[in-house]
C-alpha cells in the first residue's frame, strides 16, 4: 500500500488516511452494480461510458427522466449511439443486447425517485443542477429535496421489513470544491463547518415560488411590466403586448428568485445559491446516510478532458469556455479578474477515473470520506496564464470570422471597479442611442447602427453576467487540499496507471490549453460559423420553392416598403392631388406637412388611429374618378417602383402554385395595378355616400396588426390550407403578428423592431432594393 504524502501546504503533522486500493479497479468493481444518477450530463455520461469499457464484469443501474413523450429507455438507447460508446456497443452486439445485459434503465426524476434495485452495491449521485444561478426554489428541490428523497429510496432498497440493513451500500455523492463558500486559504479535505438548518433552509427557499409569483401578479408589478410591453408591441396588437407582459413577468419571476437566492446564499457565508444548495445537500448525506460507506467528491471546474475518450471530449459550454471564445472574436477587451488569483481547472476525464476509483474503495460506515478534484494545490493555473496561453492559441490560429482587423486585446487586470465604471457609462451610451435610433428614419444605415449597439449590449450584459454570477470566483483564494485524493491516485495498480490515472500535477497547461481544450471548444464553433457564411446569411425561413398542390399553400405579402417603397402619406397624395385645383393643391401639401408630427405620434402609438385620420382627408373624393386616375396615369407609375425582387419572388410563389395575397393599409383604388400578380389583395375598402363621394370613413376596419394574424388564420381554415408551410413577407414590426402566423416569415428591410425580432426567432432578413426609373419628385 502506498502511504499518502505530508500535506500540500505543510501545517499539519498528521494527515489523514483515506481508504485506499488493494487491486486491480475492475477486479475490485467485479460482480457489482453501480446505480448511477445524471448519466445524460457531462460527467455522467463519461462515468458510464468507462465503467462499461474498463469495468467489464460490473453491471450498471441509470436512474433517467422521461422528457416530454421520449421514455427513459429511449433517452438511454439514444445516449449509447453516441459516437464514445460505438466499439462498446459493437462489442454488444448492439445497444438493445448492451442494455440488457449491463445497463439497467430506471425511469425517474429528483426529487421524484423511483423504486431502486436491490441488488445495487454502489449509489453513485452526480445529478443536479449545474447552474450557477438557478432559482432558489429549483436549487433546492434539485440538490437538497432530490438527495433527500435518493437516500430514502437507497434505504428502502437495502432495509428489511423490520427496517435493519441487509447490505451496507456505498454511497458516492459528487459535490463541488465551492461548497467551501467565501473562506480564504485553505481548504481541507473534510466536512465544512456550519450551522445552518438546511430544514429550515429548504422550506424558505420553497416557499420564496409562491411569494415571488405573488408579488408578480401585484396590480404595481403588472401595470410596469405592460406598459414596458406596450412601448415595444403597442403598434401590432393587444394580444402580442399581453403576451410579452406575460413573457416578461415569468423572466422577472426567474430573476427575483436568482437574486433571492445568491443573497440568502451571500448572507450565509457563500458565494451562490448553487453552492450553498450544494453545502446543505452534504449535510442532508452526513445526516441521513450515516450507517453508510459515504464518500464525498468535491470537483473543481471540469473542462474537457485531457486523454479519454479522446483528447477534448466536452459536452456542451462550461465556465471558463465563453470568455476563451468572446476574447478571440475581439469582444472582451479587459476582463475583472485577479491575475495571480487560481481558476482551478480540472480535465473531465480525471474526475471521472478519480470518481471510479473511489467507488472500488471501502470507507468505514458512518465516516464519509471527502475528496477535492482539483489543481490548484499541485498545479496551479493563474488567470494571468489562461490569458497567455488564450492569447497565444489565438495569435498563432486567429479567429478571424469575429476578430477581423482587430488586433487581440491586452488585458492589464485593473480590477472590478474600473471597469464597472466603463459598463455603467456605456450602458447610458447604448440606451442613448437606442433612443436616437427610435426617431431615425428607416433604411441600411440605421439596421447597421441599430446592429452595432445590438452587438455592444450583447457585451455589456455577457460582461455583466460574468461581473455577477462569477465575480468572486475571479478573485478567489482558495486552496483545495488534495492529500487524499492524490493518495487514492498513488495506491492504484501499476496496470491501472495509465487508464484510471487522477494526478492533476502530470500535465503541462501549455499542452492541454493551447493543443487540447481551446481547439476542442473553438474547432465546432468555427465550422458552424462557416457552416453559415455559407448559407449567405438566409436561415431556412427563406426557403427554395418547391411545387405544392394548388391552394394548399399561401404567400402573404405587405405593400409599403415590401413589395414597393412607399407610405400611405405618399400614396394620399399621389391621389388626391390630380382632383383638386392648383390653389387646393398647395393648401393640401401645406396642411400635411403642418400635421405630419400628429401623424408619426398617432403611427408610433397604433397604427389603425394614424390610417384613420389619413383616410379622412379623402371626405368629398368621387371614389369613380379615382380609380380612372388610377388605371390611366398612375398604375405604370406605381408598378415601376415595385421592387423587382419583389416581383421575381411573387412570380415564383405563382409558378410554385402557392395562392399569392397582399395585404396592405391603402386603399383599393391604389392596389388596382397589382390585381395581375396577386391572387386576393385585402386592402382599406373607402365607404361612400349615395353621390359615389367618399365619406371619409371605412366599411370596416383597418387591416393592420393582429387583424392580419386573424384574417390569415380564418383565410387558410375556409380553404384548407397549411399555414405552417405558408409564407409571410414584411418590413414593419406592426406586422409581426402577421409574420408569427406562418411558417416561413421573411423580414424584407425591415425596421430595427422586426429586424430584432426576426434575429432573435431566427428568420430570414433580406434587402429588396427599390430601383425605379421613376424619381419620387416626378411622381404625380
Amino acid at each position: 500500500m502506498v502511504q499518502p504524502p505530508a500535506s500540500t501546504f505543510g501545517t499539519a503533522s498528521v494527515v489523514h488516511t483515506p481508504p485506499l486500493l488493494d487491486g486491480r479497479i475492475s477486479d475490485l468493481l467485479a460482480g457489482k452494480k453501480i446505480v448511477m444518477t445524471g448519466v445524460t450530463g457531462f460527467i455522467g455520461e463519461q462515468l458510464l461510458w468507462k465503467v462499461l469499457r474498463d469495468c467489464p464484469d460490473t453491471t450498471t443501474g441509470v436512474i433517467v427522466r422521461r422528457k416530454g413523450s421520449v421514455t427513459a429507455h429511449q433517452r438511454v438507447v439514444s445516449l449509447l449511439k453516441k459516437k464514445i460508446f460505438a466499439d462498446i456497443v459493437a462489442q454488444a452486439g448492439g445497444v438493445e443486447e448492451l442494455m440488457a445485459a449491463r445497463v439497467q434503465v430506471i425511469e425517474g426524476d429528483l426529487p421524484d425517485v423511483p423504486d431502486l434495485p436491490a441488488d445495487l452495491d454502489v449509489l453513485l449521485h452526480c445529478a443536479g443542477d449545474v447552474s450557477f444561478d438557478p432559482p432558489i426554489d429549483q436549487a433546492f428541490m434539485t440538490n437538497v429535496v432530490g438527495t433527500k428523497a435518493l437516500l430514502t429510496k437507497l434505504r428502502e432498497a437495502v432495509t428489511d421489513d423490520d427496517g435493519n440493513l441487509i447490505k451496507v451500500p456505498h454511497y458516492l455523492h459528487v459535490s463541488t470544491a465551492y461548497t467551501a463558500g467565501r473562506r480564504r486559504g485553505t481548504i481541507p479535505e473534510a466536512a465544512h463547518v456550519h450551522d445552518v438548518d438546511y430544514d429550515a433552509e429548504t422550506a424558505a427557499a420553497l416557499a420564496m415560488k409562491e411569494h415571488v409569483e405573488a408579488r408578480s401578479r401585484s396590480s404595481e408589478q403588472l401595470t410596469k411590466l405592460r406598459e414596458e410591453a406596450e412601448a415595444l408591441h403597442r403598434q401590432a396588437g393587444y394580444l402580442t403586448t399581453s403576451a410579452d407582459t406575460e413573457r416578461r413577468r415569468l423572466e422577472w419571476v426567474k430573476a427575483e428568485l436568482v437574486a433571492a437566492g445568491t443573497e440568502r446564499a451571500r448572507s450565509l457565508g457563500w458565494t451562490d445559491v448553487y453552492t450553498f444548495a450544494k453545502a446543505m445537500a452534504e449535510r442532508v448525506v452526513a445526516d441521513l446516510a450515516g450507517d453508510f460507506m459515504v464518500s464525498i467528491v468535491r470537483p473543481a471546474i471540469v473542462e474537457s478532458s485531457l486523454r479519454q475518450p479522446y483528447p477534448g471530449w466536452i459536452e456542451g459550454f462550461k465556465m471558463a469556455d465563453p470568455i476563451i471564445l468572446a476574447y478571440g472574436r475581439g469582444q472582451l477587451p479587459e476582463f475583472p479578474a485577479s491575475p495571480d488569483a487560481v481558476i482551478d481547472i480540472i480535465p473531465c476525464d480525471m474526475v471521472v477515473n478519480a470518481i471510479i476509483a473511489v467507488c472500488a474503495t471501502r470507507p468505514e460506515p458512518g465516516s464519509p470520506e471527502f475528496y477535492h478534484c482539483s489543481s490548484g494545490a499541485r498545479n496551479p493555473l493563474t488567470f494571468r496564464g489562461v490569458y497567455e496561453h488564450v492569447r497565444q492559441y489565438f495569435t498563432d490560429h486567429p479567429y478571424t470570422s469575429g476578430q477581423g482587423s482587430t488586433p487581440l486585446a491586452t488585458w492589464n487586470f485593473p480590477g472590478a471597479e474600473p471597469i464597472e465604471r466603463f459598463m455603467w457609462l456605456a450602458d447610458k451610451g447604448v440606451t442613448l442611442g437606442n433612443k436616437v435610433l427610435s426617431y431615425a428614419p428607416r433604411g441600411r444605415k440605421t439596421r447597421k447602427l441599430a446592429t452595432s449597439l445590438d452587438k455592444s449590449r450583447k457585451q455589456l450584459d455577457f460582461l455583466g453576467k460574468y461581473l455577477t454570477l462569477y465575480g468572486e470566483y475571479l478573485q478567489s483564494e482558495l486552496h483545495f487540499v488534495d492529500d487524499c485524493t492524490l493518495a487514492l491516485h498513488n495506491s492504484l495498480h501499476p496496470d491501472d496507471a495509465d487508464s484510471f490515472g487522477f494526478d492533476s500535477a502530470s500535465y503541462d497547461w501549455t499542452h492541454y490549453m493551447q493543443e487540447v481544450h481551446i481547439p476542442a471548444i473553438t474547432d465546432p464553433v468555427r465550422r458552424l460559423e462557416a457552416a453559415r457564411k455559407r448559407r449567405q446569411g438566409r436561415s431556412e425561413t427563406y426557403r427554395t420553392l418547391q411545387p405544392t398542390t394548388p391552394g394548399t399553400v399561401l404567400a402573404a405579402f405587405d405593400l409599403d416598403g415590401t413589395v414597393m417603397a412607399t407610405n400611405v402619406v405618399e400614396t394620399y397624395l399621389w391621389a388626391r392631388m390630380p382632383e383638386l385645383s392648383p390653389l387646393r393643391r398647395v393648401r393640401e401639401v401645406v396642411s400635411v406637412a403642418a400635421q405630419l408630427p400628429m401623424y408619426l405620434g398617432a403611427e408610433r402609438r397604433d397604427r389603425g388611429v394614424f390610417l384613420r385620420s389619413i383616410y379622412r382627408r379623402y371626405a368629398g373624393a368621387d371614389l369613380a374618378e379615382l380609380e380612372r386616375y388610377v388605371d390611366e396615369r398612375l398604375a405604370p407609375l406605381i408598378l415601376d417602383r415595385m421592387s423587382p425582387a419583389a416581383i421575381r419572388r411573387i412570380r415564383e410563389h405563382r409558378d410554385a402554385g402557392h395562392t399569392t395575397i397582399l395585404m396592405t393599409g391603402v386603399i383599393r383604388p391604389l392596389t388596382r395595378p397589382f390585381e395581375g400578380l396577386f391572387d386576393t389583395i385585402v386592402a382599406a375598402e373607402l365607404a361612400t355616400d349615395a353621390d359615389g363621394r367618399c365619406t371619409g370613413f371605412l366599411s370596416g376596419p383597418p387591416m393592420v396588426g393582429e387583424s392580419r394574424s386573424a384574417w390569415l388564420r380564418h383565410y387558410a381554415q375556409l380553404h384548407d390550407m397549411d399555414l405552417g408551410r405558408s409564407f409571410g413577407y414584411a418590413d414593419s414590426h406592426v406586422d409581426l403578428p402577421m409574420l408569427e402566423a406562418v411558417g416561413n416569415p421573411v423580414a424584407v428591410s425591415p425596421d430595427i423592431g422586426l429586424m430584432r425580432a426576426a434575429k432573435s426567432k431566427g428568420w430570414s432578413i433580406v434587402e429588396w432594393p427599390e430601383i425605379s426609373p421613376v424619381p419620387r419628385w416626378r411622381m404625380p
